[in-house]
């Protein structure tokens, strides 16, 4: 049996009157390249900053390798969020050392490489560069830790269509086989090709849970195509 990396057990999530988890059961493999997909509201982020330990359940329990969140699992998670967290008056080269003496799984020199193709220079200071630029920048860092688990909510959503071949590439090329990868995003015609798992988060619960080669075989469609016939207006 596969072991699992995330286990979601009635895991519930609430801001006052307002649920973003009702009750989600969800078991993680690890090896796997998943997509996190639903609509504005699903409950997606929500599940993300819970894996991250930067909420705490109203109910219910989440387990990341057997260990509820905490110190001992971000050592083992890498998150990006959704927003840039960067400090704009650092330099790259000085954000690239400080992840290096704050994370003892960062790989340094992956990262120098990773900027190097991409032609972005350590030496300039964050605020210099694009939206898109920082956003390279923080998938770059975050893809440079060995994690057993990488978090992305909207890794692509800030860059333009050509770079994101090569932010898909370094996703795929810069794990851990043994890791896992879970994908949050609205761009599923672009991740799909990446994709070995498909999760379908609606008001707070997971309605769909399977691979995408089964996906094509037994619905004989796309992720995309599937994604948008479940959640048509």
């Amino acid at each position: 049996m596969t072991e699992s990396i995330l286990t979601c057990r009635g895991l519930s999530k609430s801001y006052g009157k307002k649920t973003a988890l009702a009750g989600l059961d969800l078991k993680l493999p690890a090896g796997r390249i998943i997509g996190l997909l639903g609509p504005n509201g699903s409950g997606k982020t929500t599940l993300l900053k819970l894996i991250n330990g930067l909420l705490t359940p109203t109910s219910g329990e989440i387990l990341i390798a057997g260990l509820a969140p905490g110190p001992e699992t971000k050592k083992i998670v890498a998150y990006l969020p959704e927003r840039t967290y960067l400090d704009d008056s650092r330099k790259v080269s000085e954000t690239l050392r400080f992840f290096s003496d704050f994370y003892a799984d960062f790989d340094l020199e992956r990262a120098e490489a990773m900027l190097a193709d991409l032609g972005i220079d350590t030496n300039v200071r964050l605020k210099t560069l694009s939206k898109g630029t920082k956003e390279k920048v923080q998938l770059i860092l975050v893809m440079s830790r060995r994690a057993r688990l990488y978090c992305l909510d909207e890794p692509i959503a800030g860059v333009d269509p050509a770079a994101r071949d090569y932010i898909l590439r370094t996703i795929i090329n810069n794990y851990d086989p043994a890791a896992s990868v879970l994908i949050s995003t609205h761009l599923i015609a672009d991740v799909e090709q990446v994709l070995d798992e498909a999760i379908f988060l609606q008001r707070g619960s997971v309605i769909l849970q399977k691979s995408v080669d089964d996906i094509r075989l037994e619905d004989g469609k796309s992720v995309d195509a599937l994604f948008r016939e479940v959640f048509k207006c």
